[in-house]
């Protein structure tokens, strides 16, 4: 019998930081200047640019988040308060922005908590609504030996997560007899993933607050940290 983990990637192995920075970076003093906080404006702009996605998806219209979170960008400045956004910022300062995606680093802990799992026997997966080869770079650029053909993304079958048939396929891939994890630090990734029969493991290291109430859905494992989580889905295959 095997032993399988599915993770997420973006905002539970990888930390916004650099994103976040970068907001500072080339627009931080303008948008402070408006009363709008920055690390504020770069979460709605994320999550703005995901219902988007989602939404796109949902009416089979499915367009790459990449795409979608780059065309945002004005707009979230006018939901902000931005009167003329384009005369606030440039485009080569958006695409500056989105660039810094690509800088994103893994959070402290990830590399030990993958090291852990491979250890006791684990195949480590990742699935993402982001761009394999951008996703990748960041396991990588830490040191970290990701297969290419481990990664899986929402762009394969152009449905995206929390879609229950985005994680069908991935869990129908396993055998039936396998143990099968879904890990992330989105509780609604996790919840989702465990509607189509993983094992879930949610990290609150992003959202500290999980607001479970609203899911439905209990975890197998609840963890503050991914050494943590990884350190109780270890045990938990054993008992």
């Amino acid at each position: 019998m095997g032993k399988h983990v599915v993770f997420d990637v973006v905002g539970t192995c990888v930390s916004y930081d650099a994103f976040f920075e970068g907001i500072d970076r080339h627009i931080g003093p303008r948008l402070l200047e408006r009363g709008i906080p920055p690390r504020l404006f770069g979460f709605s702009w994320m999550e703005s640019a995901e219902l988007e996605f989602t939404f796109l998806s949902m009416s089979s219209r499915y367009c790459p988040y990449g795409i979608v979170f780059k065309a945002m960008f004005y707009r979230m400045l006018w939901m902000a308060g931005i009167e003329d956004p384009r005369s606030f910022a440039t485009d080569e300062e958006r695409d500056a922005i989105v660039a810094t995606y690509s800088d994103l680093k893994l959070r402290p802990g990830a590399k030990e908590a993958i090291e852990m799992l491979r250890h006791d026997g684990f195949t480590v997966w990742c699935f993402t609504s982001g761009d394999i080869k951008r996703v990748r770079g960041y396991f990588l650029n830490a040191g970290v030996d990701m297969p290419l053909e481990n990664f899986k993304s929402c762009d394969g079958k152009a449905i995206a997560k929390p879609a229950l048939a985005a994680y069908q396929p991935i869990i129908d891939s396993f055998a039936k007899e396998d143990e099968k994890w879904f890990a992330a630090a989105h509780y609604w990734d996790v919840s989702s993933a465990k509607m189509v029969g993983f094992k879930g493991a949610y990290c609150s290291v992003y959202e500290k607050e999980s607001c479970a109430e609203i899911f439905g859905v209990e975890m197998d494992v609840l963890a503050k940290t991914l050494p943590e989580m990884a350190k109780k889905m270890i045990e938990a295959s054993k008992a």
